[in-house]
């Protein structure tokens, strides 16, 4: 599992390393069971067929809670093991799931709380079932400002890639209200429109942070490692700010080399 996470999910695979070592494998395995329904869009040519896909991953949750036999699969059988150990909330892995069908229709979410919804089902929703597998779910209210907002800046992050394949997260109302042209978004054309669109963006994800520190006290160690997200998503919407909101900017294309250091800092203060 860890070798998967690392591979295809370097944030979280980072940010797992600073979970108690006995908890680590599960956390693996959540985070694989989440790149695996992440990545139904990519790997299908209709939507039906991601469909079937995702319907596939709901048969594995039902199967975890009858107590059915694990199927012989890399991530659906260690994801069914974490469910039963660690007593996983069914509505979260459901959320989850539900909400990645989303990502089969080719329209953009209707206005900003559309997408902050979006944001809560498909991030949120997974940090508070680590911060369960971590025995630490009383961190609620920070996970769910945390997950938004780190999934707001990591769909600015991959605003070039989406763009690339004609995909746009930008809400319909923002796009409209700022005269979006669509072939400045597909042509990767930092227009003034575009800027002021994904400064709004960022601007909503940096509310959900400072709302989420403001419960920095009632956090306890164990959470620790489910909130460092929130380290990456600052310092990219600060990165974002210093390229004047252009998501295309070829700095911004530039790995974090310091991130694993900023990670450990912030769990050494016991900050996020």
């Amino acid at each position: 599992m860890a070798a998967l996470v690392q591979r295809h999910d370097r944030d979280r695979y980072q940010t797992a390393l600073f979970a108690p070592a006995n908890r680590r494998e599960a956390l693996f395995a959540l985070y694989a069971f989440n790149y695996e329904i992440a990545r139904v869009r990519e790997s299908v040519t209709q939507p039906m067929l991601g469909q079937i896909r995702l319907q596939w991953w709901r048969e594995i949750v039902d199967g975890a809670y009858a107590g059915a036999a694990r199927r012989q699969h890399e991530v659906a059988g260690p994801l069914a093991e974490i469910i039963c150990d660690h007593a996983l909330t069914r509505t979260h892995l459901d959320r989850l799931i539900d909400t990645r069908d989303r990502d089969l229709a080719d329209e953009p979410p209707a206005d900003l709380a559309a997408l902050e919804d979006y944001a809560e089902g498909s991030s949120a929703t997974l940090l508070a079932l680590a911060l369960e597998v971590l025995g630490a779910p009383v961190a609620d209210a920070a996970a769910r400002g945390i997950g938004i907002a780190y999934a707001l800046a990591g769909l600015l992050r991959a605003m070039p890639h989406h763009a690339r394949a004609r995909r746009q997260y930008i809400p319909a109302d923002i796009a409209a209200r700022v005269g979006l042209d669509p072939a400045d978004y597909a042509g990767l054309r930092a227009s003034p429109a575009l800027r002021m669109a994904v400064a709004e963006i960022a601007e909503a994800a940096t509310a959900h942070l400072r709302a989420a520190r403001r419960h920095r006290s009632d956090i306890s160690r164990a959470a620790r490692a489910a909130l460092l997200p929130a380290v990456i998503a600052a310092r990219y919407l600060a990165r974002v700010e210093r390229a004047g909101y252009d998501p295309f900017a070829p700095e911004l294309a530039i790995p974090d080399t310091l991130q694993s250091w900023r990670l450990f800092a912030a769990a050494l203060r016991g900050r996020f």
